[in-house]
């Protein structure tokens, strides 16, 4: 289930006047409460947006909540991935098919009428509820976003947020909206929610002054899913979803993302530019895409530390996921939960038996909040900052150039196709022989 089911303050200022830059159409009343924000329903309606591994068990998570809550509408691409999610939730023991015990029968009415499938299907969904999950891939995630907060709705939305800057920036328009109408939005960087995180963070001043860290997602990759005779290539793409950067933004930014996010948190900001380099070992099939298998990112941060980052999907190679913070005092050992001296010894050990599962822990504390009335959680601009230093080390690999911040994030670059439709045309493609091009470091080109 920990995966769920698949496997400098300035910047940050700078960042956020980034965002002031207002998405149109977003606006639109809310309805306020007294203490103006939007009223709490008795029962909290929840629409599903996005029915995959991911979508499962974000939604088997927001049933378990304590909270009076009922699942009543679900929206998703693929009627048969739909089908498969509904079959997983209802079923009398979700162990085996969501890998968390229990019944959720009870908190689950989506009648016929209220599943939805198809491009448009989130806009119908989004409709009837009064929080919405949105957990289908990526490239998705800033347009459903901001039809989330367009009809006023509480939010939480899977990492990362999006694929591409001009995503970046949408999410960013649609933000400063959620925090006029005061709509919670919580997002999936579950490490912000892990209670060992948060105890080494409150602790972090014992290490001094943070003057370089580092940062790991190795392990053996993820499923591939074969093309099938009849699919579009606009089928083949989104159900193969992971090996394409429109959808997916490659596993850099899809998975690696979690210890970035917790650099920048832990430095209150985001890196300022960012070299590396990358390439393809062992993705070299027709059914890989167009993404790379392995990643290494030096991040420069507006302080002048650095943060050398790795990522890599090959079978057989060392596995470690985790991140480490050094000091001018010491250094913090985030997956052992410990702060030591630079002479190794520990100077703050937090005790992990026990710790509550922190994806749990991001849906209880976001149904609290709505079942209180109560205006806690604005996650969408370090989703979104988190996003884009992924994207940032994305460029960086597939170019093999220096590339800074400020012209990645006003850079327009958009890897949407020009249409969401079964017979668009997404703009990757296969050559004659099958195989897609992907990028080359030194010949492709950012700046």
């Amino acid at each position: 289930m920990n995966k769920k089911l698949d496997l400098l303050q300035n910047s940050r200022r700078d960042f956020i006047r980034q965002s002031t830059v207002i998405a149109g159409g977003l606006i639109a009343a809310p309805i306020l409460s007294k203490a103006g924000i939007l009223s709490a329903p008795k029962t909290i309606k929840i629409a599903l947006i996005g029915c995959g591994g991911r979508g499962t068990g974000a939604i088997t998570q927001a049933l378990m909540s304590k909270q009076d809550v009922k699942l009543v509408a679900m929206a998703e691409a693929f009627r048969d991935v739909l089908d498969t999610c509904y079959k997983n939730i209802t079923a009398d023991d979700t162990s085996e098919s969501t890998g968390v015990a229990g019944n959720l029968k009870s908190k689950i009415d989506v009648p016929e009428e209220r599943k939805f499938v198809g491009f448009d299907a989130y806009k119908k969904a989004i409709a009837l509820a009064d929080v919405v999950i949105l957990a289908t891939p990526p490239g998705f995630r800033p347009i459903h976003f901001e039809e989330a907060v367009r009809q006023g709705k509480h939010i939480f939305m899977e990492k990362p947020v999006a694929t591409d800057p001009a995503g970046i920036q949408r999410v960013m328009a649609a933000s400063v909206i959620a925090k006029q109408k005061k709509l919670n939005v919580v997002v999936g960087l579950q490490r912000r929610y892990q209670n060992s995180y948060r105890e080494l963070f409150k602790r972090k001043d014992m290490i001094g002054d943070i003057t370089s860290a580092q940062a790991w997602w190795n392990n053996d990759g993820v499923w591939v899913r074969e093309r099938k005779p009849g699919q579009t290539e606009m089928e083949y793409q989104m159900r193969n979803w992971y090996y394409f950067n429109w959808l997916c933004g490659d596993h850099i930014n899809e998975q690696h993302i979690h210890n970035l996010d917790v650099i920048n948190w832990f430095k209150g900001g985001h890196p300022i530019k960012a070299q590396g380099m990358g390439g393809r070992q062992v993705r070299k099939g027709k059914d890989n895409g167009e993404i790379f298998d392995h990643h290494f990112v030096e991040y420069t941060y507006a302080d002048g530390s650095i943060l050398n980052s790795q990522c890599r999907h090959i079978p057989g190679t060392m596995s470690r996921v985790d991140e480490l913070l050094i000091g001018t005092k010491g250094k913090i050992h985030c997956d052992e939960a410990k702060i030591t001296d630079h002479a190794g010894k520990t100077i703050y050990q937090f005790d992990k038996t026990n710790e509550p599962n922190p994806y749990q822990n991001e849906h209880d504390e976001l149904f609290a909040a709505v079942a209180k009335n109560e205006y806690k959680y604005a996650n969408a601009d370090y989703g979104a900052e988190s996003t884009m230093t992924s994207i940032l080390g994305r460029m960086a690999t597939y170019s093999g150039q220096i590339i800074e911040w400020d012209h990645a994030i006003n850079s327009g670059l958009n890897l949407q196709p020009d249409a969401y439709d079964w017979n668009a045309m997404p703009k990757v493609v296969p050559n004659a022989d099958g195989f897609y091009s992907s990028a080359i470091p030194g010949v492709t080109r950012y700046i």
